[in-house]
C-alpha cells in the first residue's frame, strides 16, 4: 500500500513537469526560415525567447522559443549572445496554429556567424 501511495504521489508531481515540456504546439515535420531584426532577447526561465521583427510589405513580429538558459549556457550561449537591433536568420519549427512563432532549430547572424543549436 505504501508503494502505491508513493508512486501515485510521484506521478502527481511529475505530471505538471512533463506537461510543461511538451513541444506538441510545434510542427516538427516542417521548418521555416525567418529573417529580421531582434527586438528582444529574453534570457529567463523556463525558456529563452527571441522576438524578431520581419521587414517587407507586411512586417510581422515573431516569438521564437528556445530551451532554458542553463541548457543554452552549456552550449556556449550567454545573455549577451543577441542584442536588440541585430539582424538574424532563424530556422524554426512553426506553430501548428499558424500564428507567428515557433521553436528554435538553428540560426545565423547577418555576418554568417552561426548561433548554433539550442
Amino acid at each position: 500500500m505504501k508503494r502505491i501511495l508513493l508512486f501515485g504521489g510521484l506521478a502527481l508531481v511529475a505530471a505538471p513537469a512533463l506537461a510543461h515540456h511538451s513541444f506538441a504546439m510545434y510542427d516538427v515535420s516542417k521548418t521555416e526560415t525567418i529573417s529580421g531584426t531582434v527586438q528582444q532577447f529574453r534570457w529567463s526561465n523556463p525558456h529563452v525567447v527571441i522576438v524578431v521583427a520581419t521587414a517587407g510589405p507586411a512586417p510581422q513580429t515573431w516569438s521564437v522559443e528556445l530551451t532554458s538558459p542553463g541548457n543554452l549556457r552549456r552550449v556556449g550561449w550567454t545573455r549577451h549572445s543577441l542584442t536588440p537591433g541585430q539582424s538574424v536568420n532563424l530556422e524554426i519549427y512553426p506553430l501548428r496554429d499558424g500564428s507567428h512563432g515557433g521553436g528554435y532549430q538553428s540560426g545565423h547572424l547577418a555576418d554568417g556567424t552561426s548561433l548554433g543549436p539550442p
